[in-house]
C-alpha cells in the first residue's frame, strides 16, 4: 500500500552560503525530509559536504535528516553520520561488495537503512535485501549534480519496486531523486514513488516560492 507523497527537497541546490537559513526555510515551508547529497569526488564526479556539516545543520530542524552517502567506501563513515544526526542513511548498491553488511552497520547505530540503485543497475540487484531496507532510492539521472533531465526508463524500476514492496508487504520508502519538477512527478507518483527527492525545482525563485514549489510537487 502506498504512503501519503513526501518531498524532500535536496539541499545541493541551496545558497550554501547560508545553509542553516536555507535549511529553516524548505521547514517552515511544508518538507518533510530534509535530503542532504554527500558525495566524494571519487564514486561520483563531485565532491559536496562531510559529517560536520550535517552536525551544523541538525539544530536548524527537526525534520528528518534523510542522508544520501554517494561514496566510496561508504562503511567507515556510517557511524560519523549518525553521530552528526543522520535518520536516514542511503549507501549504493554498487558501492561495496558486501551491501547486506552496510546495511546492518547503519541499522546498528540507531539510523534507518536505504540502498540507491544508479540508472544502469537493474532492481533485481537488491532482490535478496528488502528485508534489510527502510527506503529505496532509484537515481533517475547519473548522480553527481543537480539540474539534470529525468531518465523515463527509471519508472519502469520504480513500478517493478512497487509491486515488489508490495507483494512482501514490508513498510519500505520508495524513493526517487533525479530531474523531479511539477511535471515529472506525476509519472513519478503514478509509477509508485511515494518521496520524491528534489532540488532545482524546490529552490528555484529563492526562500518565497519554496511554500508553493512544495505543494506543485505533491502531484
Amino acid at each position: 500500500m502506498q504512503k501519503p507523497i513526501r518531498i524532500a527537497p535536496s539541499i545541493l541546490s541551496a545558497d550554501f552560503a547560508k545553509l542553516g537559513e536555507e535549511v529553516r526555510a524548505i521547514d517552515t515551508a511544508g518538507a518533510d525530509y530534509i535530503h542532504i547529497d554527500v558525495m566524494d569526488g571519487h564514486f561520483v564526479p563531485n565532491i559536496t559536504i562531510g559529517p560536520d556539516v550535517v552536525k551544523a545543520l541538525r539544530p536548524h530542524s527537526d525534520k528528518v535528516f534523510d542522508v544520501h552517502l554517494m561514496i566510496d567506501p561508504v562503511d567507515p563513515y556510517i557511524q560519523a553520520f549518525a553521530d552528526a544526526g543522520a535518520d536516514i542513511i542511503t549507501a549504493h548498491i554498487e558501492a561495496g561488495q558486501h551491501t547486506h553488511r552496510t546495511l546492518q552497520a547503519i541499522r546498528a547505530t540507531g539510523a534507518k537503512a536505504g540502498i540507491s540503485l544508479n540508472p544502469a543497475t537493474p532492481e533485481s540487484s537488491i532482490d535478496y535485501l528488502y528485508e534489510e531496507l527502510d527506503l529505496i532510492l532509484v537515481m533517475s539521472v547519473n548522480p553527481g549534480f543537480g539540474g539534470q533531465s529525468f531518465i523515463a526508463s527509471q519508472l519502469r524500476k520504480i513500478e517493478a519496486i512497487r509491486k515488489r514492496i508490495d507483494s512482501l508487504g514490508l513498510d519500505i520508502d520508495l524513493q526517487v531523486d533525479g530531474g523531479v519538477n511539477p511535471v515529472t512527478c506525476i509519472h513519478v507518483i503514478e509509477a509508485g514513488a511515494d518521496v520524491l527527492v528534489a532540488g532545482s525545482a524546490t529552490f528555484k525563485g529563492g526562500p518565497s516560492e519554496y511554500a508553493a514549489n512544495i505543494k506543485r510537487l505533491r502531484g
